[in-house]
């Protein structure tokens, strides 16, 4: 049985992911990742916005692949041996994100997760915070629910 001490210091730290695109470090909830993959092949799909690669077929499910280096606003980058598909389910559809590298499992006390600065653009509100880490680094967290709208990965049917 774990004492209430303990179970506080578990239910004050967030577990998360820690991922390179461009020369930035974000993060996710790493309960949210349902697997992280090296690159395979995919498809490319018509009248999609640029950063929907197209999709590929993983162990029979047909997953959108979308390049977190184009929805950021930044140009592409060929792939290489660090580059990696996260696979993480957004609104009940799995999708899967092209990263330029993993960094690592980290371990961040909910009291240094900071809300997004005032000055910072978050129409879309796809920063959940700005982690402070124990080594001075500060990695953006993202809220995984709204990097990807459903309407561009799922059309609409008639």
């Amino acid at each position: 049985m774990i004492s209430e001490p303990e179970k506080n210091k578990t239910e004050d730290i967030e577990q998360l992911v820690g991922f390179v695109v461009g020369e930035e470090e974000f993060a996710v909830p790493i309960l949210s990742i349902q697997e992280i993959i090296k690159p395979i092949e995919w498809t490319k799909v018509p009248f999609v916005p640029d950063y929907i690669l197209g999709v590929f077929n993983l162990r029979g499910n047909v997953l959108p692949l979308i390049d977190l280096r184009i929805k950021f606003g930044a140009s592409s980058a060929d792939i290489d041996e660090n580059t990696r598909f996260i696979v993480m389910k957004i609104k009940n559809e799995d999708v899967a994100f092209i990263i330029d590298r993993l960094t690592s499992a980290l371990r961040i006390p909910k009291k240094n997760i900071l809300p997004p600065p005032d000055t910072y653009s978050n129409e879309d509100e796809i920063i959940e915070g700005v982690g402070r880490l124990d080594d001075g680094r500060i990695i953006t967290i993202l809220k995984i629910d709204n990097i990807i709208k459903r309407e561009e990965i799922v059309p609409e049917r008639d």
